[in-house]
């Protein structure tokens, strides 16, 4: 049964960027060469990783709401999918605390297209997740174009992945992986020719931080995550434009379960953010861009 909606009044924080990297039947999300990789770049070998509903059970006990979400990468990597049927009817379950947001390979083609719609239209799902470095394509390649134009349609969210990535690290070769893919100006293109289209750059976007605080400053429909790095090593830029010109488009997100929002909000707190900041950061900006926010 489901729960109630999100309270956002109720909430201390939203988590605009959690991981379901486990299916209910116990189908992993990467295949063990990267996955290892990841949790090897993390630090986190050993970590259990969490179902939906332990997510949710997670999140409900800190009273804060989590964007949850998967990578479709098979077409580059021949790995299956974790289903977005499945996550997206598992957050539908804790829909006090969990947002559904579903990830669809561009190389999909028209296929993906019609999924896309289905997804936002019969379950509900918020935004679409790409790891362009994963999924091996350019943002601006117009293979994608026509899964942009129904997100952009369906009033659906693009969250990119942008800068270096912890999958596929210190494998040979990065596993195949191209990092170039991940350079924000490449989502630039995306944002100038679907001025509609809502969108976040996942990531302090390292080794093109300067790039993304560009591209949020001048395309009005995107924003920054700061999902996948302590606070405490946010580059000086970042935290000056997050206090000032990008106060209103920057969120919180952790990158759970890799990063706890536990261990990023110890570490915010540390942070030199103007207290009228804080709360656009960790709950407002998102509230007003996921449709949640009640004023």
């Amino acid at each position: 049964m489901s729960q109630a909606a999100i309270n956002v009044d109720e909430l201390v924080a939203i988590d605009v960027h959690t991981h379901a990297e486990i299916s209910e039947d116990g189908h992993r999300s990467l295949s063990p060469e990267l996955f290892g990789a990841s949790a090897e770049y993390f630090k986190a070998q050993g970590h259990r990783q969490p179902t939906i509903a332990e997510t949710a059970a997670y999140y409900r006990e800190r009273k804060m709401a989590a964007v949850v979400f998967t990578v479709d990468a098979e077409h580059a990597t021949g790995w299956p999918r974790i289903s977005n049927e499945e996550v997206a009817e598992s957050c539908a379950e804790h829909a006090d605390v969990l947002i559904p947001f579903a990830s669809v390979d561009p190389w999909r083609g028209r296929a993906g297209v019609r999924e896309a719609r289905r997804l936002v239209e019969r379950y509900g799902v918020r935004g679409f997740k790409f790891h362009p470095s994963i999924q091996g394509f350019s943002p601006n390649d117009p293979m994608a174009y026509p899964l942009y134009e129904a997100i952009e349609e369906l009033g659906a969210i693009a969250l990119f992945h942008t800068g270096q990535t912890g999958i596929g690290a210190g494998v040979p070769g990065g596993g195949g992986i191209r990092l170039k893919y991940s350079d924000p100006m490449l989502v630039d293109d995306v944002a100038a020719d679907f001025p509609g289209l809502r969108i976040v750059l996942a990531h302090p976007s390292f080794p093109w931080q300067d790039e993304a605080l560009a591209v949020a400053v001048h395309k009005p429909t995107v924003h920054i995550d700061l999902s996948g790095w302590s606070p405490r090593y946010f580059p000086p830029q970042l935290v000056r434009y997050a206090n000032s010109l990008l106060k209103d488009k920057v969120l919180f997100g952790s990158d759970y379960p890799v990063i706890t929002p536990d261990r990023w909000l110890a570490d915010f707190d540390g942070l030199d953010i103007k207290p009228e900041v804080r709360p656009k950061i960790l709950k407002d900006n998102a509230a007003r861009l996921l449709g949640l926010a009640t004023d």
